[in-house]
């Protein structure tokens, strides 16, 4: 592994479908595997890196320059890089920040991240956008010597993101307590499915203390902490596998204990209340996305990141599928791109979520309201 390098060193990105782009090593060297997908975000490269809902995805960055800032020690969302795979098509040569201790090639190969840059990462991005996410692998180094035949059979040979339980695979594995500033005025237990540091930290900013477990809590480890309200975080994966999960949140509903859910969250919110949930072609990843507020009509700029969504109608408020008791449920937020659904809210019991990131580190903070919605939620049980 090494940091920036002046030579040419070649590295091929090659996809399930046998499409392939040549371009130059970067980060690590060796062959990597995953999921493509593609960010559109300019900014906010390292905690996209850091956040674990991208665990076992090759992520592609829309925006040409990349690595401009460095890396530095304060804005890793999570303690890892979790990413698969990196590819730019124009890498700082050299990073300008203060705040930088470190470049973005350096920390990549440090970490063990196999990256590729070089390559026309528009045509990469046209090609995921018709054809939709797919399997592919970058490969580098003595790698990069392998046959496109050999290449081919290793991405194929690959596990597909559709039926993946990636949950458990990053989430902490012995609970934590981020505690209040200042005041406590609430406990919230959340459960760790593949949180950002963000989450708590803006919680906690709110007077909450934040007990963060694992993925694999039960709702009898929930109660112990005698919460005032339940939190469930994004993270990577099938919604479909979490079946623990699920039938964890199902006796949070029951228990009528206020609950907030984020991306994968979500998703789990929607399939305790009997929704189903599919995979989207390509995804919504970047911190441009257009979102309205359908009880406010008001329109928010968001920040994404997920493969899956609710299949939930949108319009009238319906009856949860799963069970009676939940009552109403309707879409509270849509996408305005696609009118994919970006919220659910119960009108019978003290719970919401949203698809997108309240918690956006790098930025939009359009949505940051959502943390005192949950608040006001909490303030209305007690």
């Amino acid at each position: 592994m090494s940091g920036a390098s002046t030579a040419y060193e070649p590295a091929v990105l090659v996809l399930e479908d046998g499409r392939r782009f040549t371009g130059r090593a970067f980060g690590a060297r060796g062959t990597t595997v995953g999921e493509a997908v593609f960010n559109t975000g300019m900014t906010g490269y390292q905690e996209t890196l850091t956040d674990p809902s991208y665990h076992r995805q090759v992520v592609v960055m829309t925006a040409p320059h990349i690595g401009n800032t460095g890396w530095n020690d304060e804005d890793d969302e999570s303690s890892r890089i979790w990413v698969s795979g990196f590819v730019v098509r124009d890498p700082a040569l050299r990073p300008s920040n203060w705040r930088s201790s470190r470049s973005l090639d350096a920390e990549l190969a440090a970490q063990g991240v196999v990256g590729i840059s070089g390559l026309d990462t528009r045509a990469l991005t046209r090609h995921l956008r018709e054809r939709g996410a797919m399997r592919v692998g970058i490969f580098s180094g003595a790698d990069g010597e392998l046959s496109a035949k050999d290449q081919l059979d290793i991405v194929a040979a690959s596990p597909q993101m559709s039926g993946s339980a990636l949950a458990p695979e990053v989430s902490t594995a012995q609970p934590y307590v981020v505690p209040a500033v200042g005041d406590r005025r609430f406990t919230v237990a959340a459960v760790d499915l593949g949180i950002k540091a963000m989450t708590p930290a803006l919680m906690a900013e709110r007077g909450i203390e934040v007990h963060v477990l694992p993925a694999t809590a039960t709702f009898a480890d929930i109660h112990a902490i005698n919460p005032d309200g339940v939190f469930f975080s994004n993270g990577p994966g099938d919604p479909a596998t979490a079946e623990h999960e699920v039938g964890v949140l199902r006796e949070v509903l029951a228990a009528r204990i206020p609950f907030f859910g984020i991306c994968f969250g979500n998703q789990l919110l929607g399939r305790a209340l009997g929704f189903g949930t599919y995979k989207l072609r390509y995804g919504h990843r970047g911190i441009n996305q257009p979102v309205m507020d359908l009880g406010t009509r008001k329109v928010e700029v968001t920040a994404h990141n997920h493969g899956f969504a609710v299949d939930a109608p949108i319009g009238e408020p319906v009856a949860a599928p799963a069970d009676p008791a939940y009552g109403r449920v309707r879409v509270s937020h849509v996408c305005l791109n696609d009118d994919v659904v970006e919220g659910l809210e119960c009108l019978d019991l003290p719970a919401f979520s949203v698809q997108y990131h309240p918690e956006a580190a790098a930025g939009p903070h359009d949505a940051g309201y959502l943390f005192d919605r949950f608040v006001t939620l909490l303030e209305g049980e007690r």
